[in-house]
């Protein structure tokens, strides 16, 4: 069924007037990204050609999506807005918080058992404020709400980095803190500045082994992880529209990694067949009204250097198999030269688990393909050497590939099916033996394979690669194996080669499923009661953070000068931690305990400036927040990439952490630390990084005076009493720096609230 069908209707209705009043206003030919920023502009008026990567922009996107490991701060921080309903339409998805170890049969009623309360909480808020509601079990939220919500030309955000999967349908989809998502499920505007645009062109077509996922692996290699920061990566070509639509979802998935706002693809066909085979013909012929103005136009794509801010061109009929790591999706590395890679650098080669499903790769074809491979293993006398896992990405996934015998040949090549959820993709493997910390290889068809990621083991070393070829390297259980070219031993003792992948874009029988596991939330949920226990140490209901004093910001400690990468996993770890997402004190003692300390090469071991001890980060911070002194956390560059968890800027903010100075941030981790009231600072000289040292402590000058565009002072007192002054700049506009005095935009929410009530 079409969920959401009067507000698409009303989206498309408005469309085309404002896409022709775009084109008017710019004076030239649109991309497809710009004409879906320009009908979602929150007044609803184009008259004003917005400049790319300067200008702030109010826009009003069509829904909002959150998981449940999200979804707890976003709705405490709702329910303290006073606003009776959602006002754009909303769902949540149970996905994050479910272990796997067993297998789905025991793994889903333990994580209801075990996660009940939180489950219960979910459940209830949803059901009061008018928003859907999916189970544990029912499937990853992008899988779900590719199958659901999706639609051409649509804007969606969601309160988990890989939202941006939506661009697989044509939408622009974005990751956003829960802050965000609160202020549109509010009724209000949500902030953006207009992205840069970068082109990608695909010619040629897949074949063989190659699929999408080794497009984006390979993009990733050329853009590296900062690459698309504050662009929007809009894909076209004939390599585009030749093909899947699950296809499209998996390269705009992954264009998390490269740090894009988003990425998408423009209506075409392969679209319209999966809207029509997933219950939504009404969309699809909804969508074909208006298909002219759901792609770039023709002028963009005939001369895109004209339009883009940057070109990248690749040939799919030329491309091969990648597998990127270990411990970064950007390390890009063909299938034919990673024998000699991994020899050279030392990697393991013995691979002892493969992983495929995930919101990355879990789709109808993605499994078939995998199937393709794994048949081959009775047919040729094979036998399976390393362990494989498997994740579908929704019930109807589960469902169909059951019905179809996918799963029984998965059984029979050893293979443990999870539940429908994120399990070792987000760190929720209970893996066996992972705590002994051995040095170790894995594969996956995951997005993110950062240190501890998938087993919370530094010293395993994850690789990304398609279904079928994680599937391939498990059955070899050799990380130098080439299916393209090596050949394995059977059981005769023969020499045998894996045919290539084939499968199916979508099931010949359709989709089914019994139990989707949706909710519809209450007509009329006034009477609805959420309850929080007092006592519980899940859940904890909001207190407002405290407004800005008026003054400059002057005695902070230094916390930590964090070396290197420092993603949101750094900052706040998920694993055994998701327990603690609706408990903001709780969690907040996993605050930076994966951040190496520049002084002294380690991780969660700070000096304590009261004490004169190293000790655990969180511990330390608390001793200077008890004697109500402030303190500053000083970074690298890309500060705060990955995922968009808020907590990595409310745990901070909780604690007393005043401001964090980087060389550069990640967007969706900037956004998070100016909703929450805290300073966001980049060095103008990025040398001055290395002018912080161990024991200063820090004065920021000029917060009196805050404005946009001007830069900041920082005054160093060192440990010798020695001063040194540095520039420090920000990018706070008006509105983001009312946000910093109120102490967070949600005071603003329920200040504005309290008065209309009034």
């Amino acid at each position: 069924m079409a969920f959401d069908i009067e507000m698409i209707k009303k989206v498309y209705a408005n469309f085309g007037p404002r896409v022709e009043a775009a084109r008017k206003l710019v004076g030239r030919p649109l991309t497809l990204s710009e004409k879906i920023l320009y009908t979602h502009l929150w007044d609803g008026n184009t008259n004003t050609a917005y400049t790319r990567g300067t200008d702030y922009v109010d826009f009003a996107p069509d829904r909002v999506a959150m998981q449940d490991a999200t979804a707890q701060m976003a709705l405490l921080q709702f329910m303290q807005a006073g606003r009776p309903r959602v006002a754009v339409p909303s769902t949540v998805h149970c996905d994050h918080l479910i272990t796997a170890k067993n297998g789905a049969e025991i793994d889903l009623p333990a994580a209801n058992t075990e996660s009940k309360e939180v489950f219960d909480f979910l459940a209830s808020v949803s059901n009061k404020y008018g928003i859907g509601f999916w189970k544990p079990g029912a499937g990853i939220i992008h899988q779900v709400v590719l199958e659901n919500y999706a639609f051409p030309g649509g804007m969606m955000i969601g309160t988990d980095s890989h939202t941006v999967n939506a661009g697989g349908l044509g939408m622009v989809a974005i990751g956003v803190g829960g802050a965000d998502a609160c202020d549109v499920m509010a009724g209000l505007p949500w902030e953006l500045k207009f992205p840069k645009l970068i082109g990608i062109k695909l010619t040629g077509k897949l074949s063989g082994w190659v699929s999408a996922k080794d497009v984006i692996l390979k993009v990733a290699g050329i853009l590296t992880v900062k690459g698309g920061t504050g662009a929007i990566v809009e894909y076209f070509g004939e390599g585009a529209t030749s093909m899947s639509c699950t296809g499209k979802g998996t390269i705009c998935n992954m264009g998390a990694e490269i740090g894009a706002t988003t990425s998408t693809f423009g209506y075409d066909e392969s679209m319209e067949r999966y809207l029509r085979a997933t219950d939504r013909a009404e969309v699809a012929d909804a969508a074909n009204a208006i298909k002219e103005h759901l792609t770039g136009d023709a002028e963009v794509y005939a001369e895109p250097e004209k339009y883009f801010d940057q070109i990248i061109e690749i040939n799919l009929s030329e491309l091969e198999p990648y597998l990127n790591g270990p411990f970064t999706p950007d390390l890009a590395t063909p299938i034919s030269k990673m024998k000699e890679v991994a020899a050279a650098n030392g990697w393991p080669m013995k691979i002892d688990v493969g992983l495929i499903g995930s919101c990355t790769n879990s789709s109808y074809e993605d499994i078939s393909r995998a199937i393709s491979i794994a048949k081959q293993v009775s047919e040729k006398g094979l036998t399976a050497k390393s362990e494989y896992c498997i994740n579908p990405g929704s019930e109807q996934i589960r469902y169909t590939i059951q019905r179809d015998g996918f799963l029984d040949v998965f059984k029979s090549i050893g293979a443990k099916v999870f539940t429908n959820a994120c399990g070792p993709c987000i760190g929720m493997w209970d893996r066996v033996g992972s705590d002994k910390q051995e040095r170790n290889t894995i594969v996956h068809s995951f997005n993110r394979n950062f240190a501890k990621r998938a087993d919370g083991n530094p010293n395993t070393f994850a690789f990304v690669g398609s279904p079928e070829l994680v599937t391939a390297l498990a059955i070899a259980g050799d990380l130098s194996f080439n299916p393209l070219t090596d050949t394995l031993t059977n059981d005769k003792g023969e020499q045998v080669k894996l045919d290539a992948p084939t499968g199916f874009e979508l099931p010949t029988q359709g989709f089914a499923v019994e139990d989707a596991g949706y909710q519809k939330p209450a007509e009329d949920g006034s009477k609805v009661e959420v309850l929080v226990s007092p006592t519980s140490h899940r859940l904890q209901l909001l207190d407002p953070f405290t407004p800005w004093e008026g003054t400059d910001l002057k005695g902070l400690k230094l916390l930590i000068k964090a070396k290197g990468k420092c993603t949101t996993d750094h900052i706040s770890m998920a694993g055994p931690w998701l327990k603690f997402r609706g408990h903001l004190d709780n969690i907040s003692n996993n605050m930076l305990i994966g951040a190496v300390n520049y002084f002294n090469e380690k991780t969660d071991s700070v000096k304590n400036e009261l004490t004169g001890e190293y000790g655990p980060v969180p511990a330390t911070q608390r001793d200077y927040k008890a004697a109500g002194l402030g303190s500053i956390v000083v970074g690298d560059e890309n500060y705060g990439e990955g995922s968009s968890r808020e907590h990595a800027a409310m745990e901070p903010r909780h604690l007393g952490v005043r401001a964090v100075l980087v060389k550069s941030f990640a967007r969706i981790h900037e956004t998070n630390l100016k909703k929450q009231g805290m300073l966001g600072l980049t060095f103008v000289n990025k040398e001055d990084y290395d002018k912080i040292l161990e024991g200063d402590v820090i004065d920021i000058i000029g917060l009196t005076t805050f404005t946009p565009d001007v830069p900041l002072t920082l005054v160093l007192n060192h440990a010798d009493g020695t001063k040194e002054e540095i520039s420090v700049n920000h990018s706070y506009n008006e509105q983001q720096i009312e946000w910093f005095k109120a102490g967070g935009a949600l005071n603003i929410i329920r200040r504005d609230a309290a008065a209309k009530n009034a």
